[in-house]
This record gives C-alpha cells, sequence and structure tokens, in this order.
C-alpha cells in the first residue's frame, strides 16, 4: 500500500459525464438513446462500439501512457517489487486514498460510511489486482520473445527436410528454455478472481438492500413534505423539517446509487478479464503441450518443423488476446476512476450542506 499523497481535486463535469455512459442504463430506458424496436441491434454489436468509443477517451489514453513504461523485451528481470507496484498504484489510482481517507475523516460512523468507505477499499484493491495482471502480460511476452523471433526465421511453408541442423539446435534449446519457465497468468481456480468477485457481490446485495431502504424512506418523507405543506399549524408556519431531511436523505440516496453503480460496472469488468485471463492461461498450456512433445523427440527436424508450424499457428491468436488483455485492463482503471470520482462529488455535496452530518 502507498503513502504518496496525490492532488485531492473534485471531479470535473466532463469526467462525472464519462461515467454515466460507462455505467447499465435505467430500466426501461434503452441505454443508447434509441427507441426500442424489433430491428434494434445486438447488444454484442453495441458493447462492441461501447468498447471502441471508451479507448478513445482521454482518461483511457493517459492511464494507458502510465502503465506502459519503455519495456525491453530481452530484459528479463520485469519483478521490480513492491515499491514500483505502490508507484504504479499512486500514478493511476484517482482520486487517491488520501483523498477518500481525508472526506471520510469527519464522517459519523453509519451504515452508509461503511458502505462507502468499503467500496472505496474493494475499487483499490481492484487496481491493485489489475496492476499484477498488467505485469503477468509483460511477463507473457517477454516468455515469448524468443519464440517468436525463432518462428519468423525458421522457414516452415517448407520441407521438414530444408531445416538446418543449426536451427532445429537452436528451436530445441528454446523449447527448452520456454518449457521450463513457468505460466505468467493465475491458473482459472485462483483465489484473486474468486475472492474479489465475492467481495463485490457481497457489497452489490448490501447496497441494494440499503438503496430499498433509502427510496422507501424518500418516498415517505416526500408525501409528509406534502402533507406538512398544506396542513400546517399556524398561518406563516409551514413544517419546513420533512423537507430538510427530505434533502439529506436524497443525498444519501445518491451516495448510495453512485456506489452501487461503481459495483456493477467493476464486478462486471472483473468478470470479463477472468474470462480473458483464463483465455490465455490455456493458450499458454496449450503451446507447452506442444513444445513438450517436441522435446520428447530430442531434436529431430519433423517434429521440431510440425511443433513449430502449430506454435506459428497459434502466433497471432495470441498476440491479439494480449492486447485484448491489456486493453480491458486499461479500460478497468479508467473505470475505478470515473466511478470513485463521482462517488467522492456526491459526498463532498452533502459535506457542503451538512458539516459532520454524514450518519444514513
Amino acid at each position: 500500500m502507498h503513502n504518496q499523497m496525490l492532488h485531492c481535486a473534485m471531479p470535473s463535469s466532463s469526467t462525472r459525464s464519462n461515467l454515466h455512459s460507462s455505467l447499465p442504463p435505467l430500466q426501461g430506458s434503452s441505454g443508447d438513446n434509441t427507441p426500442s424496436s424489433s430491428t434494434q441491434p445486438s447488444p454484442t454489436v453495441n458493447l462492441t462500439c461501447e468498447f471502441t468509443l471508451a479507448k478513445q477517451t482521454d482518461s483511457y489514453s493517459e492511464i494507458w501512457s502510465k502503465i506502459h513504461p519503455s519495456y525491453s523485451y530481452e530484459d528479463q528481470n520485469l519483478g521490480q517489487g513492491e515499491a514500483r507496484e505502490d508507484q504504479q498504484l499512486a500514478q493511476v489510482l484517482n482520486p487517491s486514498r488520501e483523498c477518500v481517507q481525508e472526506a471520510l475523516r469527519h464522517a459519523t460512523p453509519s451504515t452508509l460510511t461503511r458502505l462507502v468507505s468499503t467500496y472505496f477499499d474493494h475499487s483499490e484493491n481492484t487496481s491493485h489486482l489489475c496492476l499484477l495482471l498488467h505485469d503477468n502480460v509483460q511477463h507473457a511476452r517477454s516468455l515469448y520473445y524468443d519464440l517468436h523471433n525463432l518462428l519468423d526465421v525458421l522457414p516452415l511453408d517448407s520441407d521438414p527436410n530444408s531445416l538446418t541442423q543449426a536451427q532445429c539446435d537452436r528451436a530445441f534449446n528454446i523449447f527448452l528454455q520456454f518449457d521450463g519457465l513457468g505460466n505468467p497468468f493465475p491458473r482459472p481456480d485462483s483465489h484473486n478472481f474468486h475472492d474479489m468477485r465475492h467481495c463485490f457481490s457481497q457489497l452489490n446485495q448490501q447496497l441494494h438492500h440499503r438503496l430499498c431502504k433509502s427510496r422507501s424512506r424518500v418516498h415517505l418523507l416526500r408525501r409528509a413534505a406534502s402533507c406538512s405543506a398544506i396542513c400546517f399549524i399556524g398561518p406563516l408556519l409551514p413544517s419546513l423539517v420533512p423537507t430538510k431531511i427530505s434533502k439529506k436523505a436524497l443525498s444519501h440516496l445518491a451516495q448510495l446509487d453512485a456506489a452501487a453503480k461503481g459495483t456493477y460496472v467493476l464486478h462486471n469488468d472483473l468478470n470479463t478479464i477472468d474470462r480473458l485471463v483464463e483465455r490465455l492461461y490455456t493458450a499458454i498450456e496449450g503451446d507447452k503441450f506442444l513444445i513438450r512433445l517436441g522435446l520428447d523427440r530430442g531434436g529431430e527436424r519433423h517434429p521440431i518443423h510440425e511443433v513449430a508450424k502449430q506454435l506459428q499457428k497459434n502466433h497471432h491468436n495470441f498476440l491479439s488476446q494480449l492486447m485484448d488483455l491489456e486493453e480491458h485492463i486499461c479500460l478497468c482503471f479508467a473505470t475505478i476512476n470515473r466511478a470513485r470520482s463521482l462517488l467522492l462529488k456526491e459526498i463532498y455535496l452533502h459535506q457542503s450542506h451538512y458539516p459532520n452530518q454524514f450518519a444514513a
């Protein structure tokens, strides 16, 4: 965990508007300003368009530049320790942990503050997990660097006998090196994603329960305010208390709604990233299986040729999967920051109207 202070700025209007575009549409809305009809485009097409547009935003580009320094794939020493991870987290996470702690410092302990604080913790943990996965991607590129260079120069479209002994020996050594290295990605049964998804699932249930109670309370307070405006005691003494309480309740409701939307989106992002990681893990294990088949036959031309030819077929698809994961990781960072900014903005608004009154 890092202790570096970041600039604590109020989220901009453009940041808040970008978040709403990434959140699920309200019930009864198509979510894309398109009237519902039988000829409506498929969800897959819409999601593809949304993903493409998200990659064109300034926030996405900014995060991409922060988490993609100039790597040399020939440098195998990619693990640079916990200090580097903390520094990267401090650069990427916004609003920072310090900003959140400052906003919640004078909050009255309550169900609302607990849920809001839990959301901020979970979103920060998700950022940390994404940084680890980003490092896994770089390790995977390093793992395949020599192998892909080999595939680019071997005459795999010709007869196996066209391979020279020197080429076979080089291929065998690279296969042996590849086989000796572990899979950079976690196993599909890894606790990382399971635990994180479980945390978000629990938080989502708690926020949904609290939202239902808050909405019922706001509804009752609105009715009370309406009645008091008509049936007041004295000719010039309408009761203003229900209206004031209703505004406070609406502020609490806005905070819960922001946390619930952020939880929903991040839970979905985690599910997507989990599937992409599982696909890459399986692809690497498949390549390892092929390479072991080649190693079992020693340095013979024919098995070396057949294994290398199959690896070449997998090559471009694997690189595409790596890029797909990188892009979703970057998009997840951007989503986390937009959701944190929106929630922190609601907290600031509430504190400006009701200083030191944060109890739900």
